[in-house]
């Protein structure tokens, strides 16, 4: 988690901060990349402890791939969510306290962490309209949330392939919602109708 969280100050550092000391930027370049190397060498030692190999690649077909690509590393941050389960055990058993944990720590982790990858592809291109930081986090704050006003949006490729993650990330956090409280209604709705003993 460590690393994550370093290799997120690695990531997001330089591009808040385009005109940050050239000494800085090239020891958070080499920071970024050790974390990296980390995580592969993390990789390569839970493959050579497991039985199945190739099983294993396959189940954890995601770290597999945040390794072999290393242009989409920043998802590594990812790991993150492991802060969700110190969350957990703080909310107890019910479903709300449960879903707003979940919903708000992934729409908090996604929102930002779109906001600085579509500012870093989008910042300089011709003709874009996001380039500032507040511009991306409000283009990231209208796109999870599905209002898409449409007066900031992606021109680049880059841009857009995060334009459609996050889409993504938003509709499986709004159906998230959506189904929590219908099942929520539900239950107080069976509990409210089964006869006293």
């Amino acid at each position: 988690m460590l690393l994550a969280v370093a290799f997120l100050v690695a990531y997001v550092w330089p591009i808040l901060d385009p005109r940050m000391d050239p000494g800085i930027r090239s020891f958070l370049i080499v920071l970024s990349w050790t974390v990296w190397a980390a995580f592969g060498v993390d990789l390569l030692i839970r493959l050579a402890l497991a039985d199945e190999r190739v099983s294993y690649a396959v189940r954890h077909w995601y770290d597999v791939l945040l390794i072999l690509l290393p242009l989409i590393r920043p998802l590594r941050l990812l790991r993150l969510i492991v802060l969700a389960r110190i969350l957990d055990r703080s909310v107890g058993d019910t479903l709300a306290g449960k879903t707003l944990v979940y919903v708000s720590g992934a729409a908090g982790l996604a929102t930002g962490l779109a906001a600085v990858a579509v500012l870093d592809a989008e910042r300089g291109a011709p003709g874009a309209n996001i380039r500032t930081f507040d511009d991306a986090l409000w283009w990231a704050a209208t796109t999870v949330t599905s209002v898409g006003y449409g007066d900031r949006f992606p021109v680049t490729t880059e841009g857009r392939i995060v334009a459609f993650v996050l889409m993504l990330v938003g509709l499986g956090l709004i159906g998230t919602v959506m189904a929590s409280v219908a099942a929520w209604m539900l239950q107080r709705t069976a509990a409210a109708e089964r006869p006293e003993a």
